[in-house]
Order: structure tokens, then sequence, then C-alpha cells
């Protein structure tokens, strides 16, 4: 038991891991899938204790007793209980979504990202340009302000924000925010052709001593 349990704890961490956050945004999101499998958990047990009642419920009436009872089973347990857990899940999905949104902020710096195949080109703050190695400053938001060239490609960093997507000839905007310096990974979540599989980028995020090293060009 312990053994098996080892295991699968072990795929909470990782570089890829989205219940291992490193940022306000990914917690958001991570404390989302815990409550999403909160929710189906309950649903779910709610429905295997009805479908054990179902079984174990004799027919003891017939009648008005039996469409009354029916009434219960289909429209109060069958219908109305999945209904009010689905739209609290739904409701709380929405309040994360919007809680991550950009919002004014003028610790905030902004990087263009625009994806193609099968490469990710960044231009940073005083125009400093790299392909698929993102720049950041630690603790302060990064607006990343993200486009294709080609096909559809989605952008994502699991442990420092959810998805969001890369379309040809629209801009969508992406806050991050790392709560430490350090070295994160991302991932191309679209099919985007043959090279997708390869289609990842490194993000740093630096201290304030070398966040000013970075963007006055320091290498």
């Amino acid at each position: 038991m312990c053994a098996t349990t080892l295991v699968a704890l072990s795929g909470c961490t990782g570089a890829l891991s989205t219940i291992d956050p490193a940022g306000p945004h990914a917690r958001s999101v991570a404390t989302m899938w815990w409550v999403m499998l909160g929710g189906s958990a309950v649903l779910a047990g709610l429905v295997f204790v009805l479908l054990a009642l179902a079984f174990r419920r004799r027919d003891r009436g017939r009648g008005g007793e039996r469409t009354a009872s029916g009434r219960l089973w289909i429209g109060g347990l069958g219908l109305a209980m999945p209904v009010v857990v689905l739209l609290a899940l739904v409701g709380y999905a929405l309040a994360v979504g919007i809680g991550t949104l950009p919002t004014p902020d003028p610790r905030a710096v902004e990087v263009r990202v625009n994806a193609r195949q099968y490469a990710w080109d960044m231009v940073h703050p005083g125009g400093i340009r790299t392909q698929n190695m993102l720049h950041i400053p630690a603790g302060r938001p990064a607006d990343l302000v993200i486009t294709s060239s080609d096909v559809i490609h989605s952008f994502w960093i699991p442990r420092l924000a959810g998805k969001m997507d890369a379309i040809p000839g629209h801009t969508n905007r992406l806050r991050i925010v790392a709560d430490t310096p350090g070295t994160y990974r991302g991932e191309c979540a679209e099919y985007c052709g043959v090279g997708h599989k390869n289609h990842d980028f490194t993000i740093v995020a630096h201290d304030a001593a070398g966040w000013t090293a970075f963007t006055e060009g320091a290498r």
C-alpha cells in the first residue's frame, strides 16, 4: 500500500505538473482541479448510493405510490441533484477564470510571443528577442501577448498558468507570475503538425538583479 501511494504521489510533482504550482494563477488552476475532483467524487458517490438503494428497494406499492416514487427518483434525484452540483462547479470555474485575467498593474511587464512551426519567438522589453526562451521577473506579473504566424498552437506553462491559444491573425493575453526565481518548462498543448512533440520552450524567472541585467542586454 505504501509503495502504491508513493508511486501515485510522485505524479503530483515535476516540470509539467499542474498540481505543483509555482505561481498564484497556477495555484488557482490547481485549486480548481481539486474542487472539480471533489465535486465529481461527491456526485459519483451520490449516484452509487442511489444505485445501491435501487437494488435494495422492494416494490411495496402500486399506482399513485409508485408514480410519486418515480417522480422523486427521476426528477428530484436524477435531475435536480446533478444539475445543482454541476452548476456550482461551473460557477466556480468561471470565477477562477475571471480572477486570472490580466488587470492594470504598474509592475507588469509585457512580452510578445509568436508561435510558428515549430518554435516560439519572444520579444521582451527593450526589444530583446529570443527563441524558445522566455525571460520574466520573479514576483512580478508578466503579460504575454500571444499570436501565431501559421496554424493554431497552444501556449502552456503548467506550473505558472493555464493554457492560451495562439491563433493566426488574432492576439490573446495571458498573465503569468512566478513566485520565486527559477527555470520552468512550457509546451505547445495543441497538435500543430509533425514537429509538435518538439514544440516546447523554457521559462527563466529572474531575481531583481538578474532581470535588470537581462533587460540591459547583459549575457
